[in-house]
Protein backbone atom coordinates (compact mmCIF):
# COMPACT_ATOMS: atom_id res chain seq x y z
CA UNK A 1 0.00 0.00 0.00
CA UNK A 2 1.36 3.10 -0.88
CA UNK A 3 1.48 5.84 1.52
CA UNK A 4 0.63 9.66 0.45
CA UNK A 5 2.61 12.08 2.38
CA UNK A 6 1.79 15.81 2.67
CA UNK A 7 4.72 18.21 1.09
CA UNK A 8 5.20 20.00 4.33
CA UNK A 9 5.81 17.34 6.56
CA UNK A 10 9.36 14.80 6.42
CA UNK A 11 10.06 11.62 7.31
CA UNK A 12 10.16 11.70 10.66
CA UNK A 13 6.42 13.69 11.10
CA UNK A 14 7.83 17.00 11.53
CA UNK A 15 5.27 19.62 9.90
CA UNK A 16 6.67 22.99 8.53
CA UNK A 17 5.75 24.85 11.21
CA UNK A 18 6.57 22.51 13.91
CA UNK A 19 9.99 22.17 12.34
CA UNK A 20 10.31 26.33 11.59
CA UNK A 21 9.34 27.16 15.41
CA UNK A 22 12.45 24.80 16.69
CA UNK A 23 14.71 26.51 14.33
CA UNK A 24 13.48 29.73 15.62
CA UNK A 25 13.46 28.82 19.18
CA UNK A 26 17.32 27.68 18.44
CA UNK A 27 18.56 30.34 16.92
CA UNK A 28 16.86 32.96 20.03
CA UNK A 29 18.13 30.59 22.82
CA UNK A 30 21.48 30.54 21.11
CA UNK A 31 21.87 34.36 20.92
CA UNK A 32 20.32 34.54 24.16
CA UNK A 33 22.70 32.53 26.30
CA UNK A 34 25.76 34.37 24.51
CA UNK A 35 27.45 37.08 26.80
CA UNK A 36 28.71 38.63 23.80
CA UNK A 37 25.19 39.75 22.76
CA UNK A 38 23.80 40.56 25.57
CA UNK A 39 26.37 42.83 26.70
CA UNK A 40 26.40 44.42 23.20
CA UNK A 41 22.65 44.59 23.09
CA UNK A 42 22.30 46.09 27.25
CA UNK A 43 25.47 49.23 25.93
CA UNK A 44 23.67 49.59 22.71
CA UNK A 45 20.05 50.09 24.38
CA UNK A 46 21.86 52.06 26.95
CA UNK A 47 23.44 54.43 24.67
CA UNK A 48 20.15 54.56 23.21
CA UNK A 49 18.52 56.18 26.14
CA UNK A 50 21.27 58.20 26.87
CA UNK A 51 21.10 59.84 23.30
CA UNK A 52 17.26 60.31 23.87
CA UNK A 53 17.76 61.83 27.56
CA UNK A 54 20.58 64.34 26.23
CA UNK A 55 18.94 65.00 22.77
CA UNK A 56 15.35 65.98 24.86
CA UNK A 57 18.23 68.55 26.89
CA UNK A 58 20.15 69.61 24.09
CA UNK A 59 19.28 72.99 24.57
CA UNK A 60 19.86 73.45 28.17
CA UNK A 61 23.14 71.56 27.92
CA UNK A 62 24.53 73.30 25.05
CA UNK A 63 23.55 77.22 26.78
CA UNK A 64 26.12 78.85 28.15
CA UNK A 65 25.92 81.51 30.57
CA UNK A 66 27.89 85.07 30.44
CA UNK A 67 28.78 86.71 33.58
CA UNK A 68 27.99 90.75 33.13
CA UNK A 69 28.85 94.10 34.26
CA UNK A 70 26.13 96.35 34.53
CA UNK A 71 24.59 99.75 35.11
CA UNK A 72 21.86 100.87 37.09
CA UNK A 73 20.26 102.07 33.78
CA UNK A 74 21.26 99.04 31.60
CA UNK A 75 20.15 96.58 34.47
CA UNK A 76 16.78 95.97 33.60
CA UNK A 77 17.40 95.44 29.79
CA UNK A 78 20.64 92.87 30.72
CA UNK A 79 18.54 90.60 32.93
CA UNK A 80 15.87 90.08 30.73
CA UNK A 81 18.49 88.33 28.35
CA UNK A 82 18.26 84.66 28.17
CA UNK A 83 21.83 83.08 29.38
CA UNK A 84 23.35 86.14 31.24
CA UNK A 85 24.45 86.46 34.87
CA UNK A 86 24.08 90.37 36.28
CA UNK A 87 26.17 91.89 38.49
CA UNK A 88 25.19 95.62 39.04
CA UNK A 89 27.71 98.27 39.53
CA UNK A 90 27.57 101.63 40.79
CA UNK A 91 29.58 103.67 38.04
CA UNK A 92 31.08 102.69 34.23
CA UNK A 93 34.59 102.46 36.21
CA UNK A 94 33.45 99.89 38.74
CA UNK A 95 32.20 98.06 35.57
CA UNK A 96 35.47 98.36 33.85
CA UNK A 97 37.54 97.46 37.02
CA UNK A 98 35.47 94.59 37.24
CA UNK A 99 36.42 93.33 33.97
CA UNK A 100 39.68 93.73 34.30
CA UNK A 101 40.19 91.85 37.42
CA UNK A 102 38.47 88.97 36.25
CA UNK A 103 35.17 89.50 37.79
CA UNK A 104 32.73 89.27 35.27
CA UNK A 105 33.62 88.59 31.27
CA UNK A 106 32.44 91.71 29.59
CA UNK A 107 29.92 94.91 30.35
CA UNK A 108 27.41 97.05 29.77
CA UNK A 109 26.57 100.81 30.51
CA UNK A 110 24.34 103.20 28.89
CA UNK A 111 21.01 103.42 28.35
CA UNK A 112 17.49 102.28 26.17
CA UNK A 113 17.05 105.71 25.49
CA UNK A 114 20.33 106.73 24.69
CA UNK A 115 22.24 103.21 23.44
CA UNK A 116 24.15 100.97 25.03
CA UNK A 117 28.06 100.51 24.78
CA UNK A 118 29.19 96.66 24.90
CA UNK A 119 33.11 96.31 27.16
CA UNK A 120 35.15 93.78 26.98
CA UNK A 121 38.58 93.43 27.83
CA UNK A 122 40.32 91.82 24.74
CA UNK A 123 37.23 91.25 23.33
CA UNK A 124 33.23 91.16 23.66
CA UNK A 125 30.84 88.11 23.58
CA UNK A 126 29.04 87.93 20.41
CA UNK A 127 25.87 86.82 21.67
CA UNK A 128 25.52 89.83 24.42
CA UNK A 129 26.21 92.59 21.12
CA UNK A 130 23.51 90.15 19.28
CA UNK A 131 21.19 90.63 21.64
CA UNK A 132 21.39 94.05 22.52
CA UNK A 133 21.31 95.22 18.48
CA UNK A 134 18.60 96.07 16.84
CA UNK A 135 17.21 93.42 14.52
CA UNK A 136 14.47 93.58 11.97
CA UNK A 137 11.33 91.41 12.43
CA UNK A 138 10.74 88.22 11.20
CA UNK A 139 7.64 86.57 9.62
CA UNK A 140 8.02 82.67 9.66
CA UNK A 141 5.91 81.36 7.00
CA UNK A 142 5.68 78.18 8.76
CA UNK A 143 6.76 78.66 12.62
CA UNK A 144 6.31 74.46 13.17
CA UNK A 145 8.98 73.60 10.64
CA UNK A 146 11.37 71.11 12.75
CA UNK A 147 14.72 72.50 13.00
CA UNK A 148 17.18 71.29 10.57
CA UNK A 149 19.47 70.77 13.43
CA UNK A 150 17.52 68.41 14.85
CA UNK A 151 16.37 66.81 11.59
CA UNK A 152 19.99 65.83 11.02
CA UNK A 153 20.28 63.90 14.42
CA UNK A 154 16.75 62.64 13.91
CA UNK A 155 17.89 61.27 10.28
CA UNK A 156 21.18 60.12 11.59
CA UNK A 157 19.41 58.06 14.49
CA UNK A 158 16.53 56.75 12.16
CA UNK A 159 19.96 55.64 9.98
CA UNK A 160 21.52 54.23 12.38
CA UNK A 161 19.79 52.33 14.44
CA UNK A 162 18.53 50.67 10.94
CA UNK A 163 21.85 50.07 10.01
CA UNK A 164 23.07 48.78 12.83
CA UNK A 165 20.11 46.39 13.46
CA UNK A 166 20.15 44.88 10.25
CA UNK A 167 24.11 44.40 10.27
CA UNK A 168 24.53 43.05 13.17
CA UNK A 169 21.32 40.31 13.15
CA UNK A 170 22.13 40.19 9.29
CA UNK A 171 25.87 39.17 9.79
CA UNK A 172 25.00 36.74 12.75
CA UNK A 173 22.28 34.56 10.20
CA UNK A 174 25.33 34.52 7.73
CA UNK A 175 27.42 33.47 10.10
CA UNK A 176 25.56 30.39 11.39
CA UNK A 177 24.65 29.39 7.85
CA UNK A 178 28.50 29.04 7.26
CA UNK A 179 28.99 27.50 9.94
CA UNK A 180 26.53 24.97 9.52
CA UNK A 181 27.95 24.50 5.76
CA UNK A 182 31.57 24.49 7.29
CA UNK A 183 31.21 21.97 9.46
CA UNK A 184 28.65 19.65 7.60
CA UNK A 185 26.33 19.98 10.47
CA UNK A 186 23.80 20.87 7.60
CA UNK A 187 23.25 17.35 6.45
CA UNK A 188 22.39 16.02 9.39
CA UNK A 189 20.15 18.76 10.11
CA UNK A 190 18.74 18.34 6.38
CA UNK A 191 18.42 14.56 7.01
CA UNK A 192 15.48 16.14 9.52
CA UNK A 193 13.72 19.49 8.26
CA UNK A 194 13.69 20.66 4.39
CA UNK A 195 15.77 23.86 4.15
CA UNK A 196 12.98 26.34 3.51
CA UNK A 197 11.76 25.16 7.45
CA UNK A 198 15.31 25.57 7.79
CA UNK A 199 15.85 29.21 6.18
CA UNK A 200 12.40 30.30 7.74
CA UNK A 201 13.60 29.41 11.08
CA UNK A 202 16.43 31.32 10.97
CA UNK A 203 15.04 34.47 9.27
CA UNK A 204 11.78 34.21 11.86
CA UNK A 205 14.38 33.78 15.63
CA UNK A 206 16.46 36.73 14.44
CA UNK A 207 13.74 38.93 13.66
CA UNK A 208 12.03 38.45 16.20
CA UNK A 209 14.79 39.62 18.31
CA UNK A 210 15.53 42.25 15.96
CA UNK A 211 11.92 43.21 16.50
CA UNK A 212 11.97 43.08 20.10
CA UNK A 213 15.30 45.63 20.24
CA UNK A 214 13.21 47.87 17.87
CA UNK A 215 10.78 47.74 20.37
CA UNK A 216 12.92 48.34 23.31
CA UNK A 217 14.77 51.45 21.33
CA UNK A 218 11.22 53.05 20.73
CA UNK A 219 9.63 52.22 24.24
CA UNK A 220 13.15 54.05 25.54
CA UNK A 221 12.78 56.90 23.66
CA UNK A 222 9.16 57.45 24.62
CA UNK A 223 9.87 56.92 27.80
CA UNK A 224 12.54 59.40 27.99
CA UNK A 225 10.25 62.16 26.27
CA UNK A 226 7.53 61.37 28.96
CA UNK A 227 10.23 61.92 32.13
CA UNK A 228 11.75 64.94 30.54
CA UNK A 229 8.58 66.60 29.54
CA UNK A 230 10.19 66.80 25.61
CA UNK A 231 7.49 67.83 23.62
CA UNK A 232 10.44 66.49 20.67
CA UNK A 233 10.18 63.40 21.43
CA UNK A 234 6.83 63.15 22.76
CA UNK A 235 4.85 64.93 19.99
CA UNK A 236 7.50 64.92 17.04
CA UNK A 237 9.10 61.81 17.14
CA UNK A 238 6.16 59.17 18.24
CA UNK A 239 3.92 58.82 15.23
CA UNK A 240 7.49 58.50 13.40
CA UNK A 241 9.04 55.84 15.65
CA UNK A 242 5.57 53.74 14.89
CA UNK A 243 6.20 53.87 11.12
CA UNK A 244 9.60 53.11 11.34
CA UNK A 245 8.83 49.77 13.76
CA UNK A 246 6.05 48.98 11.21
CA UNK A 247 8.61 49.35 8.02
CA UNK A 248 11.74 48.00 10.31
CA UNK A 249 9.84 44.54 10.93
CA UNK A 250 9.00 44.07 6.73
CA UNK A 251 12.61 45.77 5.72
CA UNK A 252 14.67 43.07 8.25
CA UNK A 253 12.77 40.23 6.93
CA UNK A 254 13.56 40.58 3.38
CA UNK A 255 17.43 41.51 4.79
CA UNK A 256 17.77 38.14 6.87
CA UNK A 257 16.06 35.95 4.08
CA UNK A 258 18.75 37.66 1.68
CA UNK A 259 22.11 37.34 4.35
CA UNK A 260 21.16 34.06 4.52
CA UNK A 261 20.66 32.90 1.05
CA UNK A 262 23.70 34.89 0.41
CA UNK A 263 25.89 32.52 2.91
CA UNK A 264 24.60 29.04 1.79
CA UNK A 265 26.75 30.32 -1.50
CA UNK A 266 29.81 29.88 0.37
CA UNK A 267 31.47 26.74 2.23
CA UNK A 268 34.16 28.48 4.37
CA UNK A 269 33.16 31.03 7.15
CA UNK A 270 36.36 33.52 5.81
CA UNK A 271 34.49 33.70 2.08
CA UNK A 272 31.19 35.60 4.41
CA UNK A 273 32.90 38.85 3.83
CA UNK A 274 32.90 39.21 0.05
CA UNK A 275 29.88 36.86 -0.55
CA UNK A 276 27.69 39.52 1.73
CA UNK A 277 29.45 43.08 0.63
CA UNK A 278 26.72 43.28 -1.85
CA UNK A 279 23.70 43.52 0.70
CA UNK A 280 26.12 45.34 3.27
CA UNK A 281 26.21 48.12 0.97
CA UNK A 282 22.47 48.06 -0.07
CA UNK A 283 21.98 48.59 3.42
CA UNK A 284 24.43 51.64 3.93
CA UNK A 285 23.57 53.38 1.34
CA UNK A 286 20.37 54.18 2.86
CA UNK A 287 22.26 55.24 5.74
CA UNK A 288 24.52 57.21 3.93
CA UNK A 289 21.82 59.23 1.75
CA UNK A 290 19.48 60.07 4.97
CA UNK A 291 22.31 61.83 6.12
CA UNK A 292 23.01 63.57 3.44
CA UNK A 293 19.25 64.33 2.16
CA UNK A 294 17.59 64.36 5.82
CA UNK A 295 15.91 67.48 4.48
CA UNK A 296 15.55 67.17 1.11
CA UNK A 297 11.29 66.18 0.18
CA UNK A 298 12.34 65.13 -2.90
CA UNK A 299 15.00 62.75 -2.61
CA UNK A 300 13.36 61.20 0.58
CA UNK A 301 10.28 60.41 -1.57
CA UNK A 302 12.24 58.93 -4.15
CA UNK A 303 13.73 56.40 -1.10
CA UNK A 304 10.40 55.75 0.58
CA UNK A 305 9.36 53.52 -2.87
CA UNK A 306 12.88 52.27 -2.87
CA UNK A 307 12.75 48.74 -0.38
CA UNK A 308 16.27 49.23 1.14
CA UNK A 309 15.69 53.09 1.89
CA UNK A 310 12.09 52.80 2.42
CA UNK A 311 12.22 52.51 6.50
CA UNK A 312 14.49 54.98 6.69
CA UNK A 313 12.88 57.44 4.02
CA UNK A 314 9.55 57.12 5.34
CA UNK A 315 9.51 58.09 9.45
CA UNK A 316 11.77 61.20 8.33
CA UNK A 317 9.04 62.27 5.83
CA UNK A 318 6.34 61.90 8.88
CA UNK A 319 8.85 63.47 11.01
CA UNK A 320 8.97 66.56 8.20
CA UNK A 321 5.32 66.66 7.61
CA UNK A 322 5.99 65.97 3.76
CA UNK A 323 3.74 63.15 3.43
CA UNK A 324 0.09 62.03 2.89
CA UNK A 325 -0.70 58.87 5.14
CA UNK A 326 -1.61 57.21 2.11
CA UNK A 327 1.90 57.94 0.64
CA UNK A 328 3.53 55.74 3.56
CA UNK A 329 0.53 52.78 3.26
CA UNK A 330 1.60 52.75 -0.48
CA UNK A 331 5.47 53.08 0.77
CA UNK A 332 5.12 49.87 2.67
CA UNK A 333 2.95 48.09 0.25
CA UNK A 334 5.97 48.31 -2.29
CA UNK A 335 7.84 47.04 1.11
CA UNK A 336 6.16 44.01 1.29
CA UNK A 337 5.93 43.16 -2.40
CA UNK A 338 9.58 43.06 -2.56
CA UNK A 339 10.20 41.74 0.80
CA UNK A 340 7.24 38.70 -1.22
CA UNK A 341 9.36 38.83 -3.74
CA UNK A 342 13.28 38.57 -1.94
CA UNK A 343 11.71 35.59 0.10
CA UNK A 344 10.95 33.59 -2.89
CA UNK A 345 14.15 33.66 -4.70
CA UNK A 346 16.25 33.42 -1.26
CA UNK A 347 14.01 30.43 -0.69
CA UNK A 348 15.09 29.01 -3.98
CA UNK A 349 18.87 30.02 -3.88
CA UNK A 350 19.25 28.61 -0.51
CA UNK A 351 17.48 25.65 -1.18
CA UNK A 352 19.65 24.69 -4.33
CA UNK A 353 23.32 25.85 -2.83
CA UNK A 354 23.31 24.79 0.90
CA UNK A 355 24.70 21.37 0.11
CA UNK A 356 27.20 22.34 -2.49
CA UNK A 357 30.43 22.81 -0.98
CA UNK A 358 34.04 23.98 -2.67
CA UNK A 359 34.44 27.17 -4.60
CA UNK A 360 31.69 29.95 -4.00
CA UNK A 361 28.38 29.19 -5.71
CA UNK A 362 27.39 31.60 -8.33
CA UNK A 363 23.79 33.13 -7.81
CA UNK A 364 23.34 32.88 -11.77
CA UNK A 365 23.90 29.68 -11.77
CA UNK A 366 22.02 28.02 -9.24
CA UNK A 367 18.97 29.69 -10.46
CA UNK A 368 19.47 28.14 -13.95
CA UNK A 369 19.50 24.99 -12.48
CA UNK A 370 17.12 22.83 -11.21
CA UNK A 371 19.04 20.46 -8.46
Amino acid sequence: MTVQTNPLTHERGLTFGRAVSIVAKREIMVRLRSKAFVISSILFLAAVLASAIIGSQAGSLFQSTTSVAVTSEAAATVEALEGVEVTEASSEDEVRDLILDGTVEAGVIGSPSEGFTVIGERGAPDGLIQALSVTPQVELLDPNAPNPFLTYFIGLGFGLVFFMSAMTYGNTIAQSVAEEKQTRIVEILLATIPARALLAGKVLGNSLLAFAQIALIAILVIGAGAATGSTILLDGLGIPLLWFVAFFTVGFVMIAALYAATASLVSRVEDLASATSPIMMLVMIPYVLVIIFNNNPAVLAVMSYVPFSAPVAVPMRVFLGTTAWWESLLALGVLVIATVIALRVAALIYDRSLLRTGKRVKVTEVLRSGA
